[in-house]
């Protein structure tokens, strides 16, 4: 096992931005791990984990992306990290939910859900959200571990969606998933 790196890395789009950046990494030995990216308001963002020999450091990627050929500056961050990613993946709480919320956009409904989650000392692992037309969408990947009751945090949810105008839905990860793979496996053969 060798060293593995957390990569962030931001640019104004273009094509070609995976390729440099994952041409660096294979040069210098990489193996990648685990990689999320998307293009927010015309801006290239990329979080990615990657293994390398104990003898690359920080410093050898970032001279990497400096010498990418592009008008497009690359902006990165890099972190070795402290837990083993295979360990950290596989430790998923049983407790991870799934909350959606929907509702008219407006500032601060992000806020909103993070003070929320923050004051029953909720971890948000993972949030994606979306604004199409005035509908804003959020969903939040959360741990209820510490949660005493499942029912009352229910309730709460509720409460909150009715005074913020917000639909809110809870449901447990492993049903999400499941939901969410068997409506992409539908599409896929609807459109064969």
């Amino acid at each position: 096992m060798g060293k593995q790196l957390v990569i962030s890395v931001m640019s104004k789009d273009r094509p070609g931005i995976i390729a440099d950046i994952t041409t660096v990494i294979y040069d210098l030995g990489g193996d990648l791990a685990d990689l999320n990216q998307s293009v927010l308001g015309g801006y290239f963002t990329m979080l990615l984990i990657a293994e390398f020999d104990e003898k690359i450091t920080p410093e050898d990627l970032f001279a990497g992306f400096s010498h990418i050929k592009s008008k497009t500056k690359l902006e990165a961050i890099i972190k070795e990290m402290t837990v083993n990613f295979e360990v950290e993946r596989s430790h998923l709480p049983e407790e991870t939910y799934i909350v959606t919320g929907q509702g008219d956009n407006r500032k601060g409904l992000v806020k909103i859900l993070g003070d929320f989650f923050y004051c029953h000392n909720i971890n948000v692992l993972d949030l994606v959200t979306t604004r199409e037309s005035e509908k804003y969408t959020m969903i939040f990947q959360v741990d209820l571990t510490h949660i005493a009751s499942l029912d009352v945090f229910r309730d709460e949810l509720s409460i909150l969606g009715e005074e913020e105008k917000l639909n809110l839905f809870l449901q447990h990860n492993d049903i999400f998933m499941a939901t969410n793979e068997v409506g992409t496996q539908l599409e896929t053969i609807l459109a064969d």
